[in-house]
Protein backbone atom coordinates (compact mmCIF):
# COMPACT_ATOMS: atom_id res chain seq x y z
CA UNK A 1 0.00 0.00 0.00
CA UNK A 2 2.75 2.34 0.72
CA UNK A 3 4.59 1.50 -2.51
CA UNK A 4 1.96 2.33 -4.11
CA UNK A 5 0.92 5.52 -2.62
CA UNK A 6 5.31 6.39 -3.31
CA UNK A 7 4.71 5.67 -6.59
CA UNK A 8 1.37 8.11 -7.22
CA UNK A 9 3.21 10.86 -5.52
CA UNK A 10 6.27 10.37 -7.90
CA UNK A 11 4.53 10.46 -11.06
CA UNK A 12 2.07 13.82 -9.24
CA UNK A 13 5.87 15.20 -8.83
CA UNK A 14 6.67 14.45 -12.37
CA UNK A 15 4.15 15.91 -14.32
CA UNK A 16 5.34 19.52 -12.28
CA UNK A 17 9.07 19.49 -13.00
CA UNK A 18 9.83 20.43 -16.11
CA UNK A 19 12.14 18.59 -18.76
CA UNK A 20 15.74 19.41 -18.34
CA UNK A 21 16.81 21.41 -21.54
CA UNK A 22 18.32 19.33 -24.21
CA UNK A 23 20.56 20.11 -26.99
CA UNK A 24 17.54 20.22 -29.02
CA UNK A 25 15.84 22.34 -27.36
CA UNK A 26 18.13 24.91 -26.94
CA UNK A 27 18.43 24.61 -30.76
CA UNK A 28 15.22 25.36 -31.01
CA UNK A 29 14.74 28.14 -28.67
CA UNK A 30 17.77 30.04 -30.32
CA UNK A 31 16.03 29.22 -34.18
CA UNK A 32 12.95 31.12 -32.48
CA UNK A 33 15.19 34.27 -30.92
CA UNK A 34 16.71 34.43 -34.31
CA UNK A 35 13.52 34.09 -36.36
CA UNK A 36 11.96 36.91 -33.69
CA UNK A 37 14.90 39.15 -34.22
CA UNK A 38 14.76 38.90 -38.17
CA UNK A 39 11.32 39.41 -38.41
CA UNK A 40 11.89 42.76 -36.38
CA UNK A 41 11.04 46.32 -39.04
CA UNK A 42 11.71 49.93 -38.22
CA UNK A 43 8.01 50.35 -37.42
CA UNK A 44 8.72 48.19 -34.36
CA UNK A 45 10.86 50.94 -33.13
CA UNK A 46 8.21 53.98 -33.00
CA UNK A 47 10.06 56.05 -34.63
CA UNK A 48 8.23 59.14 -35.77
CA UNK A 49 6.49 59.04 -39.79
CA UNK A 50 9.33 61.60 -40.84
CA UNK A 51 12.31 59.65 -40.13
CA UNK A 52 10.27 56.27 -41.49
CA UNK A 53 9.83 58.16 -44.37
CA UNK A 54 13.85 59.14 -44.79
CA UNK A 55 14.52 55.04 -44.12
CA UNK A 56 12.13 53.91 -46.71
CA UNK A 57 13.33 56.26 -49.58
CA UNK A 58 17.42 55.18 -48.28
CA UNK A 59 16.04 51.50 -49.13
CA UNK A 60 16.49 50.19 -45.65
CA UNK A 61 14.15 47.48 -45.56
CA UNK A 62 15.01 45.61 -41.73
CA UNK A 63 17.12 46.80 -39.01
CA UNK A 64 21.23 45.71 -38.62
CA UNK A 65 21.90 43.42 -35.29
CA UNK A 66 23.75 46.03 -34.06
CA UNK A 67 20.51 48.03 -34.86
CA UNK A 68 18.07 46.73 -33.70
CA UNK A 69 19.64 46.02 -30.31
CA UNK A 70 21.10 49.65 -29.62
CA UNK A 71 17.77 52.06 -31.16
CA UNK A 72 15.60 50.54 -28.00
CA UNK A 73 18.02 51.47 -25.31
CA UNK A 74 18.91 54.95 -27.08
CA UNK A 75 15.40 55.61 -27.27
CA UNK A 76 14.81 54.53 -23.39
CA UNK A 77 17.21 56.85 -22.52
CA UNK A 78 20.60 54.58 -21.35
CA UNK A 79 24.04 54.91 -21.59
CA UNK A 80 25.51 52.85 -24.33
CA UNK A 81 28.89 51.38 -24.63
CA UNK A 82 28.74 49.49 -27.94
CA UNK A 83 31.14 47.14 -29.71
CA UNK A 84 30.84 47.12 -33.68
CA UNK A 85 32.84 46.58 -36.77
CA UNK A 86 32.53 49.26 -39.44
CA UNK A 87 29.87 48.18 -42.17
CA UNK A 88 27.56 47.19 -39.52
CA UNK A 89 25.03 49.78 -39.31
CA UNK A 90 26.05 51.04 -35.82
CA UNK A 91 26.31 54.52 -37.49
CA UNK A 92 22.44 54.70 -37.88
CA UNK A 93 21.98 52.70 -34.77
CA UNK A 94 23.00 56.35 -32.63
CA UNK A 95 21.65 58.64 -34.91
CA UNK A 96 18.14 57.47 -35.60
CA UNK A 97 17.33 57.61 -31.56
CA UNK A 98 19.39 61.03 -31.73
CA UNK A 99 16.99 62.41 -34.35
CA UNK A 100 14.03 61.09 -32.53
CA UNK A 101 14.85 63.15 -29.61
CA UNK A 102 16.20 66.38 -30.87
CA UNK A 103 13.17 66.36 -32.94
CA UNK A 104 13.16 70.37 -34.67
CA UNK A 105 14.97 73.33 -34.39
CA UNK A 106 15.43 74.59 -31.50
CA UNK A 107 17.66 77.66 -29.86
CA UNK A 108 20.90 78.51 -31.07
CA UNK A 109 23.02 75.88 -29.40
CA UNK A 110 24.06 72.24 -30.07
CA UNK A 111 21.93 70.16 -28.20
CA UNK A 112 23.88 67.16 -29.34
CA UNK A 113 28.17 66.30 -29.67
CA UNK A 114 29.04 63.62 -31.91
CA UNK A 115 33.14 63.80 -31.88
CA UNK A 116 34.55 61.49 -34.45
CA UNK A 117 38.53 60.98 -34.97
CA UNK A 118 38.74 62.02 -38.61
CA UNK A 119 37.54 64.58 -41.09
CA UNK A 120 36.93 61.90 -43.32
CA UNK A 121 34.23 60.07 -40.23
CA UNK A 122 32.80 63.67 -39.77
CA UNK A 123 31.81 64.39 -43.26
CA UNK A 124 30.22 60.72 -43.70
CA UNK A 125 28.46 60.91 -40.15
CA UNK A 126 26.78 64.50 -41.05
CA UNK A 127 25.88 63.11 -44.71
CA UNK A 128 24.35 60.31 -42.69
CA UNK A 129 22.08 62.53 -41.00
CA UNK A 130 21.16 64.91 -43.62
CA UNK A 131 20.16 61.80 -45.47
CA UNK A 132 17.91 60.54 -42.30
CA UNK A 133 16.55 63.92 -41.72
CA UNK A 134 15.18 65.17 -44.88
CA UNK A 135 11.60 65.46 -43.58
CA UNK A 136 13.16 67.18 -40.38
CA UNK A 137 13.91 70.68 -39.75
CA UNK A 138 16.95 70.20 -38.26
CA UNK A 139 20.83 72.15 -38.69
CA UNK A 140 23.22 70.00 -38.43
CA UNK A 141 27.10 71.17 -38.88
CA UNK A 142 30.57 69.27 -39.08
CA UNK A 143 33.54 70.94 -37.90
CA UNK A 144 37.24 69.66 -38.37
CA UNK A 145 40.69 70.71 -39.13
CA UNK A 146 42.40 70.77 -42.67
CA UNK A 147 40.30 74.21 -43.31
CA UNK A 148 40.14 77.77 -42.09
CA UNK A 149 37.66 77.98 -39.14
CA UNK A 150 36.15 81.04 -40.59
CA UNK A 151 33.10 79.33 -42.07
CA UNK A 152 32.39 76.83 -39.50
CA UNK A 153 31.98 79.43 -37.34
CA UNK A 154 29.83 81.24 -39.75
CA UNK A 155 28.10 77.86 -39.63
CA UNK A 156 28.17 77.65 -35.85
CA UNK A 157 26.34 81.60 -35.37
CA UNK A 158 23.73 80.85 -37.64
CA UNK A 159 22.32 78.18 -35.26
CA UNK A 160 23.02 74.36 -34.69
CA UNK A 161 21.11 71.55 -33.25
CA UNK A 162 23.33 68.96 -33.83
CA UNK A 163 27.26 69.44 -33.85
CA UNK A 164 29.84 66.80 -35.75
CA UNK A 165 33.03 67.27 -34.42
CA UNK A 166 36.78 66.00 -34.28
CA UNK A 167 38.11 66.66 -30.71
CA UNK A 168 40.99 69.44 -31.89
CA UNK A 169 38.82 71.80 -33.92
CA UNK A 170 35.87 71.59 -31.44
CA UNK A 171 38.24 72.69 -28.62
CA UNK A 172 39.82 75.86 -31.08
CA UNK A 173 36.79 76.95 -31.58
CA UNK A 174 35.35 76.54 -28.06
CA UNK A 175 38.70 78.65 -26.90
CA UNK A 176 37.72 81.41 -29.27
CA UNK A 177 34.18 81.86 -27.78
CA UNK A 178 32.43 80.89 -30.36
CA UNK A 179 30.80 77.96 -29.00
CA UNK A 180 28.49 77.27 -26.30
CA UNK A 181 28.00 73.78 -24.95
CA UNK A 182 25.89 74.02 -22.09
CA UNK A 183 22.56 73.27 -23.53
CA UNK A 184 24.42 70.25 -24.51
CA UNK A 185 21.96 66.71 -23.43
CA UNK A 186 23.57 63.90 -25.91
CA UNK A 187 26.95 62.74 -26.57
CA UNK A 188 28.38 60.20 -28.70
CA UNK A 189 31.74 58.95 -29.27
CA UNK A 190 32.26 57.45 -32.49
CA UNK A 191 35.49 54.98 -32.89
CA UNK A 192 37.18 55.47 -29.77
CA UNK A 193 39.34 53.15 -30.66
CA UNK A 194 41.19 54.84 -33.25
CA UNK A 195 40.61 57.99 -31.41
CA UNK A 196 43.14 56.68 -28.30
CA UNK A 197 45.55 55.71 -31.09
CA UNK A 198 45.51 59.12 -32.33
CA UNK A 199 46.52 60.39 -29.35
CA UNK A 200 43.07 62.77 -28.64
CA UNK A 201 42.50 61.82 -24.91
CA UNK A 202 43.73 65.01 -23.55
CA UNK A 203 40.88 66.88 -25.52
CA UNK A 204 38.72 64.53 -24.88
CA UNK A 205 39.43 64.51 -21.42
CA UNK A 206 38.65 68.62 -22.25
CA UNK A 207 35.70 68.45 -23.73
CA UNK A 208 34.31 66.15 -20.44
CA UNK A 209 34.52 69.33 -18.09
CA UNK A 210 33.52 71.77 -20.24
CA UNK A 211 30.01 70.12 -21.53
CA UNK A 212 26.90 69.62 -18.49
CA UNK A 213 27.49 66.57 -16.18
CA UNK A 214 23.59 65.45 -16.52
CA UNK A 215 23.34 63.99 -20.14
CA UNK A 216 23.07 60.80 -21.89
CA UNK A 217 26.55 59.15 -23.36
CA UNK A 218 27.09 56.48 -26.09
CA UNK A 219 30.49 54.85 -27.20
CA UNK A 220 31.27 52.90 -30.59
CA UNK A 221 34.63 51.25 -30.84
CA UNK A 222 35.68 48.72 -32.83
CA UNK A 223 38.11 46.98 -30.39
CA UNK A 224 37.64 47.56 -26.53
CA UNK A 225 41.31 47.62 -25.54
CA UNK A 226 42.74 49.03 -22.40
CA UNK A 227 42.44 52.83 -23.23
CA UNK A 228 39.20 52.39 -24.47
CA UNK A 229 37.92 50.73 -21.37
CA UNK A 230 39.26 53.52 -19.38
CA UNK A 231 37.60 56.15 -21.27
CA UNK A 232 34.12 54.35 -20.71
CA UNK A 233 34.80 53.74 -17.13
CA UNK A 234 35.11 57.73 -16.72
CA UNK A 235 32.14 58.70 -18.68
CA UNK A 236 29.54 56.59 -18.84
CA UNK A 237 27.48 55.64 -16.25
CA UNK A 238 25.68 51.82 -15.70
CA UNK A 239 26.32 51.82 -19.57
CA UNK A 240 24.36 49.07 -21.02
CA UNK A 241 26.81 46.71 -23.38
CA UNK A 242 25.71 45.80 -26.95
CA UNK A 243 28.34 43.21 -28.28
CA UNK A 244 26.82 41.88 -31.50
CA UNK A 245 29.94 40.18 -32.55
CA UNK A 246 32.82 39.49 -30.35
CA UNK A 247 35.39 42.79 -31.08
CA UNK A 248 38.30 42.76 -33.42
CA UNK A 249 36.63 40.13 -35.50
CA UNK A 250 36.23 40.94 -39.18
CA UNK A 251 32.68 41.14 -40.84
CA UNK A 252 31.29 37.87 -41.85
CA UNK A 253 30.71 38.89 -45.58
CA UNK A 254 34.23 39.47 -45.93
CA UNK A 255 36.38 36.26 -47.55
CA UNK A 256 40.20 36.78 -46.51
CA UNK A 257 43.05 35.78 -48.56
CA UNK A 258 47.41 36.18 -47.72
CA UNK A 259 50.05 35.90 -50.14
CA UNK A 260 53.33 36.36 -48.65
CA UNK A 261 55.62 38.52 -51.52
CA UNK A 262 59.14 39.34 -50.92
CA UNK A 263 59.82 42.82 -51.88
CA UNK A 264 58.09 46.11 -53.58
CA UNK A 265 59.00 44.76 -56.91
CA UNK A 266 56.78 41.87 -56.94
CA UNK A 267 54.13 43.23 -54.92
CA UNK A 268 53.79 45.84 -58.08
CA UNK A 269 53.84 42.81 -60.23
CA UNK A 270 50.90 40.87 -57.95
CA UNK A 271 48.51 43.84 -58.19
CA UNK A 272 49.28 44.08 -62.04
CA UNK A 273 48.18 40.48 -62.34
CA UNK A 274 44.90 40.37 -60.27
CA UNK A 275 43.46 43.89 -62.04
CA UNK A 276 43.86 42.19 -65.38
CA UNK A 277 40.80 40.88 -64.45
CA UNK A 278 38.61 43.82 -64.88
CA UNK A 279 35.23 42.90 -63.71
CA UNK A 280 36.18 40.91 -60.84
CA UNK A 281 38.07 43.81 -59.09
CA UNK A 282 35.58 46.73 -60.51
CA UNK A 283 35.70 49.14 -57.16
CA UNK A 284 39.19 48.51 -55.46
CA UNK A 285 40.69 50.14 -52.68
CA UNK A 286 44.42 50.14 -51.30
CA UNK A 287 45.85 50.30 -48.42
CA UNK A 288 49.38 51.43 -47.76
CA UNK A 289 51.37 52.22 -44.74
CA UNK A 290 52.99 55.22 -45.30
CA UNK A 291 52.52 58.40 -48.15
CA UNK A 292 55.85 57.47 -50.48
CA UNK A 293 53.96 53.74 -51.26
CA UNK A 294 50.42 55.23 -51.84
CA UNK A 295 52.01 57.69 -54.17
CA UNK A 296 54.07 55.20 -55.76
CA UNK A 297 51.41 52.33 -56.33
CA UNK A 298 49.17 55.58 -57.65
CA UNK A 299 51.58 56.75 -60.20
CA UNK A 300 52.10 52.83 -61.29
CA UNK A 301 48.33 52.69 -61.99
CA UNK A 302 47.57 55.66 -63.43
CA UNK A 303 50.49 55.07 -65.85
CA UNK A 304 48.46 51.99 -66.77
CA UNK A 305 45.69 53.49 -67.11
CA UNK A 306 43.32 50.98 -66.40
CA UNK A 307 39.81 52.71 -64.75
CA UNK A 308 41.09 55.56 -62.98
CA UNK A 309 42.94 56.20 -59.91
CA UNK A 310 42.87 58.65 -57.14
CA UNK A 311 44.98 58.92 -54.21
CA UNK A 312 44.60 60.20 -50.56
CA UNK A 313 46.61 60.61 -47.59
CA UNK A 314 47.64 63.58 -45.24
CA UNK A 315 49.89 65.82 -47.51
CA UNK A 316 46.48 65.98 -50.11
CA UNK A 317 44.44 68.85 -48.84
CA UNK A 318 41.08 68.35 -47.68
CA UNK A 319 39.17 69.33 -50.45
CA UNK A 320 41.27 67.38 -52.81
CA UNK A 321 40.59 64.17 -50.70
CA UNK A 322 36.93 64.70 -50.71
CA UNK A 323 36.83 65.12 -54.03
CA UNK A 324 38.74 61.70 -54.73
CA UNK A 325 36.54 59.55 -52.44
CA UNK A 326 33.85 61.24 -54.20
CA UNK A 327 34.82 60.30 -57.56
CA UNK A 328 35.61 56.75 -56.30
CA UNK A 329 31.62 56.68 -54.73
CA UNK A 330 30.32 57.57 -57.67
CA UNK A 331 32.52 55.81 -60.07
CA UNK A 332 34.56 57.80 -62.05
CA UNK A 333 37.46 55.84 -61.09
CA UNK A 334 38.51 52.05 -60.55
CA UNK A 335 40.87 52.80 -57.60
CA UNK A 336 41.79 54.49 -54.32
CA UNK A 337 45.09 54.28 -52.56
CA UNK A 338 44.83 55.82 -49.31
CA UNK A 339 47.03 55.47 -46.14
CA UNK A 340 45.00 54.65 -43.07
CA UNK A 341 43.94 57.54 -42.47
CA UNK A 342 41.49 57.18 -44.65
CA UNK A 343 40.26 53.36 -43.89
CA UNK A 344 37.91 54.51 -41.31
CA UNK A 345 35.60 57.43 -42.72
CA UNK A 346 34.81 56.30 -45.84
CA UNK A 347 31.60 54.53 -46.56
CA UNK A 348 31.23 53.19 -49.78
CA UNK A 349 28.59 50.26 -50.34
CA UNK A 350 30.23 48.72 -53.28
CA UNK A 351 33.71 48.50 -52.73
CA UNK A 352 34.67 44.83 -54.27
CA UNK A 353 37.86 44.38 -53.24
CA UNK A 354 40.13 45.63 -50.25
CA UNK A 355 44.22 45.43 -51.24
CA UNK A 356 46.67 45.63 -47.99
CA UNK A 357 49.22 46.21 -50.12
CA UNK A 358 51.18 46.97 -46.71
CA UNK A 359 50.36 45.39 -43.59
CA UNK A 360 49.23 47.70 -40.69
CA UNK A 361 51.72 48.20 -37.66
CA UNK A 362 48.28 49.31 -35.60
CA UNK A 363 46.82 45.99 -35.91
CA UNK A 364 43.38 47.35 -35.39
CA UNK A 365 43.34 48.91 -38.72
CA UNK A 366 43.62 45.38 -39.80
CA UNK A 367 39.29 45.31 -39.22
CA UNK A 368 38.91 48.32 -40.13
CA UNK A 369 40.53 48.53 -43.60
CA UNK A 370 39.04 45.37 -44.97
CA UNK A 371 35.94 47.21 -43.15
CA UNK A 372 35.92 48.84 -46.13
CA UNK A 373 34.70 46.11 -48.00
CA UNK A 374 31.76 44.05 -47.50
CA UNK A 375 29.45 47.05 -46.59
CA UNK A 376 25.81 46.91 -46.03
CA UNK A 377 25.27 43.03 -45.50
CA UNK A 378 27.17 42.57 -48.97
CA UNK A 379 29.86 40.41 -49.96
CA UNK A 380 33.31 41.83 -50.59
CA UNK A 381 37.16 39.99 -50.31
CA UNK A 382 40.36 41.16 -48.52
CA UNK A 383 44.33 40.48 -50.10
CA UNK A 384 47.22 41.01 -48.22
CA UNK A 385 50.42 41.04 -49.43
CA UNK A 386 53.34 40.40 -46.61
CA UNK A 387 57.21 40.47 -46.62
CA UNK A 388 58.87 38.06 -44.44
CA UNK A 389 59.17 40.97 -41.88
CA UNK A 390 55.29 42.10 -42.62
CA UNK A 391 54.97 38.23 -41.22
CA UNK A 392 55.26 38.95 -37.91
CA UNK A 393 52.55 41.32 -37.71
CA UNK A 394 50.36 39.11 -39.58
CA UNK A 395 50.64 36.46 -36.50
CA UNK A 396 49.91 38.79 -34.51
CA UNK A 397 46.84 40.11 -36.18
CA UNK A 398 45.25 37.04 -36.38
CA UNK A 399 45.55 36.53 -32.67
CA UNK A 400 43.94 39.74 -32.25
CA UNK A 401 41.17 38.53 -35.04
CA UNK A 402 41.44 35.03 -33.41
CA UNK A 403 41.48 33.45 -36.91
CA UNK A 404 43.96 32.21 -39.34
CA UNK A 405 43.73 34.31 -42.49
CA UNK A 406 44.15 31.90 -44.77
CA UNK A 407 47.40 31.89 -47.52
CA UNK A 408 47.95 30.90 -50.90
CA UNK A 409 50.72 30.52 -53.16
CA UNK A 410 51.98 33.03 -55.93
CA UNK A 411 50.93 32.50 -59.06
CA UNK A 412 53.26 31.10 -61.59
CA UNK A 413 52.35 34.06 -63.75
CA UNK A 414 53.58 36.37 -61.14
CA UNK A 415 57.54 37.31 -61.86
CA UNK A 416 59.14 37.32 -58.68
CA UNK A 417 62.23 40.31 -58.77
CA UNK A 418 65.22 40.38 -56.95
CA UNK A 419 65.33 42.36 -53.63
CA UNK A 420 67.40 45.24 -53.59
CA UNK A 421 70.03 45.74 -51.30
CA UNK A 422 68.32 48.86 -49.56
CA UNK A 423 65.30 46.73 -48.77
CA UNK A 424 67.39 43.96 -47.74
CA UNK A 425 68.53 45.73 -45.27
CA UNK A 426 65.47 47.27 -44.46
CA UNK A 427 63.31 44.01 -43.85
CA UNK A 428 66.28 42.99 -42.12
CA UNK A 429 66.79 45.54 -39.54
CA UNK A 430 62.96 45.52 -39.38
CA UNK A 431 63.34 42.03 -38.08
CA UNK A 432 65.66 42.65 -35.56
CA UNK A 433 63.78 45.19 -34.15
CA UNK A 434 60.81 42.62 -33.68
CA UNK A 435 63.80 40.25 -32.33
CA UNK A 436 64.85 42.79 -29.95
CA UNK A 437 61.59 43.85 -28.34
CA UNK A 438 60.85 40.59 -27.59
CA UNK A 439 64.21 39.29 -26.19
CA UNK A 440 66.62 42.72 -25.03
CA UNK A 441 69.75 40.77 -25.10
CA UNK A 442 68.97 39.56 -28.98
CA UNK A 443 72.20 41.66 -30.61
CA UNK A 444 71.38 40.86 -34.03
CA UNK A 445 72.79 42.42 -37.27
CA UNK A 446 72.43 45.81 -36.47
CA UNK A 447 73.14 46.20 -32.98
CA UNK A 448 74.92 49.22 -31.35
CA UNK A 449 79.15 49.64 -31.82
CA UNK A 450 80.35 48.62 -28.28
CA UNK A 451 81.54 51.48 -26.34
CA UNK A 452 84.92 52.58 -25.59
CA UNK A 453 86.88 52.71 -22.58
CA UNK A 454 86.95 56.84 -21.84
CA UNK A 455 90.09 58.33 -22.47
CA UNK A 456 91.80 60.37 -19.66
CA UNK A 457 92.01 64.41 -20.98
CA UNK A 458 95.68 65.23 -19.76
CA UNK A 459 95.83 68.24 -21.84
CA UNK A 460 97.81 70.12 -24.37
CA UNK A 461 100.86 71.08 -22.21
CA UNK A 462 101.31 67.49 -20.59
CA UNK A 463 101.03 65.79 -24.31
CA UNK A 464 103.95 68.41 -25.19
CA UNK A 465 106.00 66.85 -22.56
CA UNK A 466 105.33 63.32 -22.95
CA UNK A 467 106.45 63.72 -26.86
CA UNK A 468 109.76 65.45 -25.77
CA UNK A 469 110.08 63.20 -23.48
CA UNK A 470 109.70 60.40 -26.17
CA UNK A 471 112.29 62.32 -28.49
CA UNK A 472 109.95 64.00 -30.68
CA UNK A 473 110.40 66.84 -32.77
CA UNK A 474 108.85 69.61 -34.77
CA UNK A 475 110.66 70.17 -38.45
CA UNK A 476 109.99 73.25 -40.12
CA UNK A 477 107.84 71.72 -42.64
CA UNK A 478 105.37 70.99 -39.52
CA UNK A 479 105.61 67.79 -39.49
CA UNK A 480 106.58 65.74 -36.92
CA UNK A 481 110.05 63.48 -36.72
CA UNK A 482 111.81 61.13 -33.96
CA UNK A 483 115.37 62.15 -34.00
CA UNK A 484 117.77 62.99 -30.76
CA UNK A 485 117.69 66.33 -29.15
CA UNK A 486 121.42 65.58 -28.35
CA UNK A 487 123.78 67.69 -29.92
CA UNK A 488 125.68 66.08 -33.06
Amino acid sequence: MIDEENENLTTEQDEHIPAEPTAENEADEAKEAEESTSTLTFEDFKLNRQLLNAIAELGYEKPTPVQQQTIPLALAGHDVMGIAQTGTGKTAAYVLPLLMKVKYAQGKHPRALILAPTRELVLQIEENIQKFSAYLDLRTVGIYGGVGPKSQIERIQAGIDILVATPGRLMDIYRKGELVLKELKTLVLDEADKMMDMGFMPQIRQILEIIPRKRQNLLFSATMHERVHTLSEEFLEFPMVVEVTPQATPVETVSQVLYQVPNLRTKIALLEYLFQDKETFNRVMIFTRSKTNADNVSSFLDRKGEGGVRVVHGNKGQNTRINAVDAFREGEVRYLVATDVASRGIDIVDVSHVINFDVPIIYEDYVHRIGRTGRAEKTGASITFANEAEMHHIHRIEKLIKMQIPQEPLPAEVQVYDTPFDEQQAIARELDDQKRRENPDFKGAFHEKKSRAPRENIGKGAKVRDAKKAGWKKTKSGGASKRKSGRR
